[in-house]
């Protein structure tokens, strides 16, 4: 990538590497995401247990997560672990990862379109974005949310246009997702009437039910964040319990506390 953070990491960060030579008790790697910084993984931070050959794990050029472990700023020499990673922070900073590259690949094809250098297009964008959000990715993402946003980088209207374009063609708006299963019944005569004029009412902006068979119906929720979720969720809770009172049946149960 184009964009490398300046400074160093901290310590327990989890950073992309490339390893760059194996030695017989350690590996050297580039901290890909830092500029001209480089570190060190010694063999007993390769894989739990005996390493016999580091090559069986690791191969020059190949791109690893690692921890890092301990930062000496006088020797400027970094430590890192590869076996201290979990499962979940692989692949959830593969992911980041992979959505920054395909952030940048958009400041590439406007850099394209406009006849300027990529660095010219974060110096007009990019840095700002990622000084006032952190990453690109995520301020992609507020600005199809919200595309007003884009103002604070002073553009020009052409800029402007063509930039949110982009934007909006190769970035999918962001959601989350709340599930939950209703369970709904009433003993009245009139009961199906109750249930269905219910089941109406609480079908609000996000929300999708559908039938599993009787009394229970699934609930999926769906919005840009989870603070609107939740509200929306109590909103469903609220409309439900005060429409059923002494008429039956009416409990929400989370599948768990939160689904994406």
């Amino acid at each position: 990538m184009f964009y490398q953070k300046k400074g160093i990491p901290e310590e327990n960060e989890i950073v992309i590497c490339t390893v760059k030579k194996i030695l017989p008790h350690g590996v050297f790697v580039g901290l890909d995401e830092y500029k001209d910084k480089e570190g060190l993984i010694h063999i007993s931070e390769i894989s739990p247990g005996r390493v016999r050959n580091i090559r069986d794990f690791v191969k020059e050029g190949k791109r690893i997560v690692c921890k890092i472990l301990k930062i000496n700023l006088e020797r400027n020499h970094i430590d890192l672990s590869l076996r201290r990673v979990t499962q979940s922070q692989r692949i959830n900073k593969n992911t980041s990862y992979k959505q920054e590259q395909k952030a940048e690949k958009i400041l590439e094809v406007l850099s394209k379109r406009l006849e300027i250098s990529l660095e010219e297009a974060y110096k007009i964008i990019g840095y700002t974005l990622i000084e006032k959000y952190h990453s690109l990715y995520d301020a992609y993402e507020e600005i199809i949310v919200n595309p007003k946003i884009i103002s604070v980088l002073n553009l020009d209207k052409k800029i402007e246009k063509a930039f949110l374009e982009l934007v909006q063609e190769k970035v999918k708006k962001k959601e989350v997702k709340i599930l939950a299963t209703i369970t709904l019944s009433s003993p009245l005569s009139n009961g199906i009437v109750v249930i269905k004029d219910l089941l109406k009412k609480i079908q609000i902006n996000g929300t999708k039910i559908i039938y599993l068979g009787a009394p229970k119906y699934r609930l999926t929720l769906t919005a840009n964040d989870y603070k609107t979720a939740e509200k929306c969720l109590s909103e469903v809770e609220s409309i439900g319990s005060s429409m059923i009172k002494d008429k039956g049946i009416f409990k929400i149960e989370r599948d768990d506390k939160r689904n994406i």
